[in-house]
């Protein structure tokens, strides 16, 4: 890798190897799904215990503070939405151009392995490696699943390898029961999706479990911003993720920060 990719590399996985990144990205598809009605007014709040976000172009723009020194992740896959035909019939939606403009730190986009557009959504994946090197921009390959593909290792295992085998820095996809085997498949750094929202104790583990399994991190989104106490929830999610807090630990901190906001 050249310095530069090296360098933006470093900027959202931190020096202990470990990372929290913030999904707030959900629109592109699913439009002003609840907990992002006003995205300005969910992420603000939340972006100085993110260590990077990953986002729309448009969200960027519109409800980012610009002097924020959080890495940007930026979504540059799209073109469908939660109402169309197929899920996985998408194209690039984002220039290299725009986001050398946009100034982000990696860029991200969904393969769907197994599905009807598998093979044009692996095609955009080797475009964007491609144009990423070019500029020394990493990127980060999300093994969508679709309404109908599985999440059991074996088919993670496969779309997670194919991701890194295609150029991908990193990959996010789902943890699943034998998760080791997912990451010892595949070359890169995995970070886990949050998945839809489950209770706050479930998400602890969930993020407790894939690190302690061997994922570098998670790519919370839902879990976060749609609790009741999203600035609890991420502070106790960074504890287990970069302080290697128990679940209890966690859920304990959870208690207290959302104590204290109650009582202020």
């Amino acid at each position: 890798m050249d310095w530069g990719l090296k360098n933006r590399l470093s900027k959202i996985i931190k020096s202990d190897g470990r990372t929290v990144m913030l999904a707030v990205d959900h629109g592109y598809f699913l439009g002003p799904l609840s907990g992002l009605e006003v995205p300005a007014k969910t992420i603000t709040p939340l972006i100085p215990y993110a260590d990077s976000l990953m986002l729309t172009r448009g969200i960027l723009r519109t409800s980012i503070p610009q002097d924020t020194d959080t890495p940007i992740v930026l979504r540059v896959s799209g073109g469908n939405s939660i109402v169309g035909k197929e899920l996985s019939n998408e194209g690039i939606t984002v220039s290299i151009e725009e986001a050398i403009r946009l100034n982000v730190s990696a860029m991200a986009l969904s393969i769907y392995v197994g599905s009807e557009y598998e093979h044009q959504t692996l095609l955009n994946l080797s475009k964007l490696v491609n144009e990423g090197e070019k500029y020394g921009i990493p990127v980060l390959a999300v093994t969508a699943v679709g309404k109908e593909m599985g999440r059991g290792a074996r088919y993670l295992s496969l779309a997670s390898r194919i991701a890194a085998e295609l150029g991908a820095h990193i990959v996010k996809t789902y943890y699943c029961e034998g998760f080791e085997r997912v990451v010892k498949s595949c070359p890169v750094p995995i970070v886990i999706a949050g998945g839809k929202k489950i209770p706050e104790r479930e998400a602890f583990k969930l993020a407790y479990n894939a690190i302690r399994k061997g994922a570098c991190g998670v790519d919370m989104g839902r879990n976060i911003f749609q609790s009741e106490h999203p600035m609890a929830m991420i502070q106790a999610v960074r504890e287990i993720v970069h302080e290697n807090a128990s679940v209890d630990e966690a859920f304990k901190l959870f208690n207290s920060l959302k104590g204290k906001r109650k009582g202020k």
